[in-house]
């Protein structure tokens, strides 16, 4: 998971095409990155992608939105340049998701007792059972996100996918409740709302990723999601197709640039090209003889940094936040002989050299790249399918199961939106395209580098040529 909170929007349908259903807007505010995207179901039920902006994050620190202000003009920010790439684009009520150190989940069992057991189980009796459960006691301070049925019971029978429709005295559940700081989901509500849009509902982020890039087939043969966002890496675990685990494990992508900034002694904005370009999460797969020249600033000599010690640095992260999923999955009674499906990577931090690898060394379970093209109409842009953009097309595909399922309220006015050619295969709006990596440093301060980076990028060669130290300037 890019890190952090996320959003979606519906907008009006076009009476002469039956075919045509709400449009959904995900947003996804994160620790490094903000980026918006706006979908819609085709006919074939893939999702056609109307709109795409991103911009630098600022003001939020762990999946957290700590600076409201910066938050919200990153998210304008962002909307801008989706609005930019689609002007027929209205962006009114949204979907956020949530995430950050303050989630925590709770199981729960719940029943109740029906008035006539003749009667077939309706469903507003399950819509009850659930709300009820928003009334299980939480530590003051916290509230619910949302109230999730594992399985159902209904009289003896237990194990239950669908209880409507059976007859019994007796319908009951077991849940997973996600909680969340009451202050910390003011703060997202604020600035969403600051932002001019209308929060429709909340979303905890590893199950909008977990819904953009794994299938049924994953769900029944039990798999464990790994969004490695900027500020935090969620974990959510699915066994015989229900969720059984949710967790946040407090390290990510930001974690590991600041130990190669500490480590290295280097600018944080070096860190991250560092990681991106030449970073490894497996340090014996570095060559020992590769280095990388950092121009020195100011007349300063330049410095060296071995491509070795780099990723020792990545290994070392990597590894605590890995050995977290291993405890986790512990804990639940999860491992390679329940999870058949292993773990799906997800997110910005999942494009790491090597990573899989690492992965299943120390988990002990297959791992692969889980990418959101499998809900993705063919023809669009490559910088879609990209790992860090799954909780966007998670949210989209949340949305769209409330308008499915009649969840929630939505405008029966749809309006006919075209696919722009800038989103189609090959192109790209100029504002997306000119996003840079993420580094916290504002806008005076990266226009005076913008030399410095010209002269840093202008020399890089490749660093694994068969003999003899390497130099990157």
């Amino acid at each position: 998971m890019n890190q952090g909170t996320n959003v979606s929007v519906t907008l009006p349908k076009n009476e002469h095409d039956s075919s045509e259903s709400p449009i959904i807007v995900g947003l996804d505010i994160g620790t490094t990155k903000i980026a918006a995207i706006a979908g819609r179901k085709n006919e074939f039920g893939k999702l056609e992608i109307l709109g795409f902006g991103r911009a630098n994050s600022n003001g939020v620190q762990h999946g957290q939105v700590l600076n409201i202000d910066q938050t919200i003009k990153a998210i304008q920010q962002a909307l801008l340049n989706c609005a930019e790439s689609n002007p027929d684009l209205e962006i009114n009520e949204v979907y956020v998701g949530v995430a950050g150190h303050h989630i925590k989940s709770l199981q729960t069992r719940g029943d109740i007792v029906r008035q006539d057991p003749e009667i077939e189980i309706k469903q507003h009796e399950i819509d009850q059972l659930v709300e009820n459960q928003r009334k299980t006691f939480i530590p003051a301070g916290d509230q619910i996100i949302d109230v999730i049925a594992q399985d159902f019971h209904v009289d003896n029978f237990q194990n239950i996918k669908d209880p409507v429709g059976y007859n019994g005295v007796k319908v009951g559940a077991n849940f997973h409740i996600i909680t969340g700081d009451r202050n910390a989901i003011r703060n997202i509500n604020r600035a969403v709302e600051r932002s001019g849009l209308r929060t429709k509902d909340l979303v905890l982020q590893p199950l909008a990723s977990s819904s953009a890039v794994m299938g049924d087939i994953d769900m029944e043969a039990g798999v464990a999601i790994l969004d490695i966002g900027g500020g935090t890496s969620d974990l959510a675990v699915f066994y015989e197709g229900t969720l059984r685990h949710t967790a946040v494990i407090p390290f990510g992508g930001e974690n590991i640039t600041n130990d190669i900034r500490m480590g290295l002694g280097v600018l944080k904005s070096q860190a991250e090209a560092m990681k991106v370009q030449f970073g490894s999460a497996i340090a014996s797969e570095a060559k020992a003889n590769a280095f990388i020249t950092i121009p020195g600033l100011k007349g300063m000599p330049a410095k060296e940094i071995s491509v070795k010690n780099l990723a020792n640095i990545i290994q070392a992260r990597m590894g605590e936040i890995l050995d977290f999923v291993t405890y986790h999955l512990k804990q639940v009674g999860m491992d390679n002989r329940a999870l058949n499906g292993g773990i799906i990577l997800t997110g910005g931090g999942s494009q790491l050299n090597h990573l899989l690898q690492l992965t299943e060394y120390i988990t002990g379970l297959s791992a692969r790249i889980g990418l959101p093209t499998e809900h993705l109409a063919p023809n669009h842009i490559d910088e879609l399918r990209k790992p860090m953009y799954s909780t966007c097309i998670g949210l989209i595909l949340k949305g769209y199961s409330d308008y499915e399922n009649k969840r929630k309220e939505f405008d029966s006015r749809f309006k006919k939106v075209h696919v722009p050619e800038t989103l189609k295969s090959g192109t790209m709006v100029a504002e997306t395209a000119a996003f840079a990596t993420t580094d916290m440093v504002d806008t005076k301060k990266r226009k005076g580098l913008n030399n410095f980076w010209d002269k840093f990028k202008d020399g890089i060669i490749d660093l694994f040529k068969e003999e003899g130290d390497m130099e990157i300037k």
